[in-house]
């Protein structure tokens, strides 16, 4: 394959997906290097933001997580996020920015060990198997077996 800009072999090859549509791109070595392509610090998701069209971005003061006190211009400018929180707190930008790159904007994954939502979520299946056990012991195997769906349809959603 040639490189899109000169007549070189391609060996960095590119796919974008912007409003729907792909565009894939082959260039070779220098040409990726002269457009900054293989340097990984021009290549942030905060680069990505301020090149987005026709997105609507709220204003720069307005957003801070409260949790880490990242805000919005340390978004852009690092391209990182500073806790969990921020996935919140910065979803009004994130979520048009995912869309383009990602199938959806929903983690379908599971759930990284150590993290709140793991806590909470280890909570949740803890207190579901108690009352489980409760109706058992009560004979009450009409709410044992709701109980018992319940936690089944947790587990599944989380891929535990």
């Amino acid at each position: 394959m040639k490189c899109h800009h000169c007549d070189k072999q391609a060996t960095v090859h590119l796919t974008q997906i912007l409003n729907g549509q792909m565009h894939k791109m082959d260039l070779c070595e220098s040409c990726a290097q002269a457009n900054g392509v293989t340097n990984p610090e021009n290549l942030s998701i905060g680069t990505l933001m301020d090149s987005t069209e026709g997105e609507t971005k709220p204003p720069a003061g307005s957003m801070v997580c409260e949790s880490c006190g990242t805000t919005h211009q340390d978004f852009k400018k690092g391209g990182r996020l500073g806790c969990e929180a921020c996935y919140h707190v910065f979803r009004p930008v994130l979520d048009p920015l995912l869309e383009g790159m990602h199938a959806g904007t929903q983690h379908l994954g599971k759930i990284p060990s150590g993290s709140e939502s793991r806590v909470k979520f280890e909570q949740s299946v803890d207190d579901l198997k108690k009352q489980l056990l409760t109706a058992i012991e009560n004979e009450d195997f009409e709410k044992a077996a709701q109980l018992r769906d319940e936690l089944k349809a947790l587990e599944q959603d989380a891929q535990v």
